[in-house]
C-alpha cells in the first residue's frame, strides 16, 4: 500500500476532527436556513420550489460529520481499539454521505423547474446555498478519506507489530 509510512501527529488529527465538526455545524445551519427560506414560500400558480436536497434533508446529514469529528477527537485522546474502529467506520460513512450529497446537489442544480414569480427569489437563493454546500462536500470527503487512510495504515502497522513472525515461532519451539 502506498501510504504505509503515512502518519498524522496528534495535533494534526485534532485539527482534522475540529474542522470536520465545523463543517458539520455549517451544514446543519445551512439546513436550518433553507428550512426557514422554503417555509416562507407562497403557494402560487406554478407551485412551491422544493428541491431534491431539501426533501432528503441533505444538509442535515452534517450531523454525521459532527459525530465523525467527535469520534476522531475521542480516538486521539483515548486511543483504544474500539474508539479507533468507531472513528474509522464513522469516517467511512462520512465519505459515502459526502459523495451521495454531492451527487444529489449536482442533480438538483441541473434541473430547475419554473416557479411562481413570488417564490423565484427564494428558489434562486436556495440554489446559491446549494452551490456553497457543493463546495464543502469535497472538503469533507478529503478530510474523512485522509483520516481513514492514515488510520488504516496505522492499524495495519500495529497489527503487524503485534503478530509474531513465523520464524520467531519456529525458533521458540526449539
Amino acid at each position: 500500500m502506498g501510504c504505509k509510512n503515512s502518519k498524522l501527529s496528534t495535533a494534526d488529527t485534532l485539527v482534522l476532527g475540529a474542522i470536520q465538526i465545523m463543517i458539520g455545524i455549517f451544514h446543519v445551519f445551512m439546513w436550518y436556513f433553507l428550512l426557514v427560506l422554503y417555509m416562507g414560500q407562497l403557494k402560487g400558480f406554478f407551485g412551491l420550489y422544493e428541491p431534491l436536497t431539501y426533501r432528503t434533508g441533505c444538509a442535515l446529514w452534517g450531523v454525521f460529520f459532527i459525530i465523525g469529528g467527535a469520534f476522531i477527537i475521542k480516538a486521539v485522546r483515548h486511543p483504544t481499539e474500539i474508539w479507533l474502529i468507531c472513528s474509522l467506520s464513522m469516517n467511512i460513512l462520512c465519505v459515502i454521505i459526502s459523495n451521495i450529497a454531492a451527487v444529489l446537489t449536482i442533480i438538483e442544480l441541473m434541473n430547475f423547474h419554473s416557479v411562481s414569480y413570488r417564490n423565484f427569489g427564494q428558489a434562486k437563493l436556495g440554489r446559491e446555498v446549494s452551490r456553497i454546500l457543493l463546495i464543502s462536500y469535497p472538503l469533507e470527503f478529503a478530510i474523512a478519506l485522509v483520516y481513514s487512510i492514515c488510520l488504516c495504515s496505522h492499524l495495519s502497522e500495529t497489527h503487524e507489530d503485534t503478530t509474531p513472525n513465523e520464524s520467531e515461532e519456529v525458533e521458540s519451539t526449539f
